[in-house]
């Protein structure tokens, strides 16, 4: 079987959508307005909820990256590329922790060929 290279793009797409999932998962899932009042525990439930979408897309959206990346096949590259796509639009306001990573998912994707499993 021929070895090819992983694509530098898709590869820093990856590590970008992993430190970017990693913050989230902290920031929001790390109980933001513990020790606040009711008031802000409430606004701070509210804004999780709000976000948790684009969040999942995000990670979803890495995973499908990496194995895109390291099974190098284009249909996982095209999936996390639409998912930080959707994530995109679920989340405008934070356009710019997956925009990055998007563009270079979509063209490691058009560069990226398919290795056939077994020769």
């Amino acid at each position: 079987m021929k070895n090819q290279k992983l694509s530098k793009l898709l590869l820093i797409a990856f590590i970008l959508g992993v430190a970017y999932s990693i913050y989230s998962i902290v920031y929001w899932g790390g109980g933001a307005g513990a020790g606040a009042d009711s008031a802000e525990q409430l606004g701070a439930g509210i804004a999780t909820v709000l976000v948790m979408p684009h969040l999942i897309c995000t990670v979803l959206a890495t995973i499908f990256n990496g194995l895109g990346l390291f099974l190098r096949k284009r249909g996982f590259a095209l999936t996390g590329a639409i998912l930080y796509t959707v994530a995109l639009v679920l989340f405008p306001m934070y356009f710019m922790f997956v925009i990055v990573q998007m563009i270079l998912s979509y063209i490691g994707f058009a560069k990226t060929k398919n290795i056939p499993v077994a020769e």
